[in-house]
C-alpha cells in the first residue's frame, strides 16, 4: 500500500509541475513596444568661403588640384581635394599669400604660414587660426621654405 501512495504522489507531482511547464511554454509571445522618442543626429554645418585651382609656378615642381576654404561649425579650414598633388621637397609649407598671384620667391611681409604640408598627394585639411583675417589674403601657396621656392598656388575666389 505504501508503494501505491508513493506512486500516486509521483504521478500527481508530474501532472502538477507539468502543467506549470505547459503554462510557461504557452505564454504569450513578447511584443515590441512602439518608440516614444526620436533621436536627431546633428548635421555638420558647412559653408564654402572661397576656392580655387592650383597652378604651377616652378616648372620642376608641378602642383595640381583644388583648394577651398570652408567654415565647419564655426571653425575655418583650408582643404585640398583628393586630386591634389605637388612635388616633393624639404620644409614644404602651406601658406596664405596677400596677392592673387604668387611669385617664385616670397617676401616675409606677403604671406603667413598655415602649416607644414602633411602629404604631397591627396585630400587634406588645415585649420585656419581664428584670429587670422581672411580678407587680407587672396591665394594659398605650396612653398619650399628651405629654398624659398613656390611650387604652385591657387587664387581664392570668394563664394
Amino acid at each position: 500500500m505504501k508503494f501505491n501512495k508513493i506512486a500516486g504522489l509521483g504521478i500527481a507531482s508530474i501532472v502538477l509541475f507539468g502543467s506549470f511547464g505547459q503554462l510557461a511554454v504557452n505564454a504569450q509571445p513578447a511584443q515590441a513596444l512602439k518608440a516614444t522618442q526620436t533621436t536627431t543626429v546633428a548635421k555638420k554645418s558647412q559653408s564654402l568661403i572661397a576656392s580655387g585651382s592650383f597652378v604651377t609656378v616652378e616648372q620642376d615642381h608641378p602642383t595640381n588640384g583644388i583648394a577651398k576654404i570652408v567654415n565647419v561649425n564655426g571653425k575655418r579650414y583650408l582643404e585640398f581635394d583628393k586630386a591634389f598633388t605637388t612635388a616633393r621637397g624639404p620644409k614644404v609649407r602651406v601658406v596664405l599669400h596677400r596677392n592673387n598671384t604668387v611669385p617664385v620667391n616670397l617676401k616675409a611681409e606677403n604671406y603667413v604660414t598655415i602649416a607644414q604640408l602633411k602629404k604631397f598627394d591627396g585630400a587634406q585639411r588645415y585649420e585656419i587660426p581664428a584670429n587670422l583675417d581672411l580678407n587680407d589674403f587672396e591665394s594659398v601657396a605650396i612653398w619650399c621654405e628651405e629654398f624659398n621656392v613656390t611650387f604652385g598656388y591657387a587664387s581664392l575666389q570668394k563664394a
